[in-house]
């Protein structure tokens, strides 16, 4: 079975896998999570993202990524398609030819995230309101769980949000997209809309908020060991 690099999305880091790396180590699945750069603010590039991926992959990675963390294995694949085995959207932005993430934002039929950002004074990154994250990332944790994530959010850079691609050799890799149907942050209607391109075999259901890796880690684990499985060993 191929090993899965947990890539994050707007606002966290590595941090967030924290309750979900054991399950999967308990399922015998090899798991990792990479921080992204410009966690402090400054100022980075889609690009910073795809090379941080490909430094920290190793041959067979299977890339997970959640929410925004979709551009990133995206650009990360595009960029060297032979180093990985497949990909998997977690509530994620599966990028169309030309868009950047905010343009796809935008697309959905409503943007819940929206009334939480806070953007810089300069506006090269922007934060999100910890009063209003609970509801909008953590509504199915528990209070301490979703209060100790609050607290480790950090700075998200702009521009990353703001490149766009153009999919061409992603198209042709093994690529799922788990759907959580509780989520408050991307709403579920667009992530089956964006999904809807993969093949049905390759569309999951959890029916989970936007942080199933806090929420419900060992029902997340098995289907990420059951994907990984069905990518590695394809008619197994």
């Amino acid at each position: 079975m191929s090993d899965l690099l947990l890539v994050h999305g707007t606002c966290h880091g590595a941090w967030c896998f924290d309750r979900l790396l054991p399950e999967l180590a308990r399922l015998g699945v090899g798991a990792r999570a990479i921080d992204l750069p410009g966690r402090d603010g400054s100022p980075t590039t889609l690009d910073a993202y795809a090379q941080a991926i490909l430094a920290a992959a190793t041959p067979g990675t299977v890339l997970v990524g959640h929410s925004a963390g979709g551009y990133a294995i995206t650009a990360a694949a595009e960029t060297d398609p032979s180093r990985f085995a497949g990909l998997v959207y977690l509530c994620a932005y599966l990028p169309f030819a030309g868009q950047t993430l905010a343009d796809m934002r935008r697309a959905g039929p409503s943007q819940p995230l929206l009334p939480a950002i806070r953007m810089a004074e300069d506006r090269q990154s922007f934060t999100i309101d910890p009063g209003l994250a609970p509801a909008a990332f953590y509504q199915d944790c528990s209070d301490d769980v979703a209060a100790d994530a609050v607290a480790r959010l950090c700075p998200q850079p702009v521009l990353p949000q703001q490149t766009p691609l153009w999919p061409r050799s992603t198209q042709l890799m093994p690529r799922h997209y788990i759907i959580c149907e509780s989520d408050q942050t991307i709403p579920p209607e667009y992530q089956a809309r964006m999904a809807a391109i993969l093949p049905a075999g390759c569309i999951h259901r959890l029916q989970s908020g936007h942080s199933p890796f806090l929420s419900m880690p060992g029902r997340l684990a098995a289907l990420l060991a059951e994907i990984a499985g069905s990518i590695t060993d394809p008619v197994g």
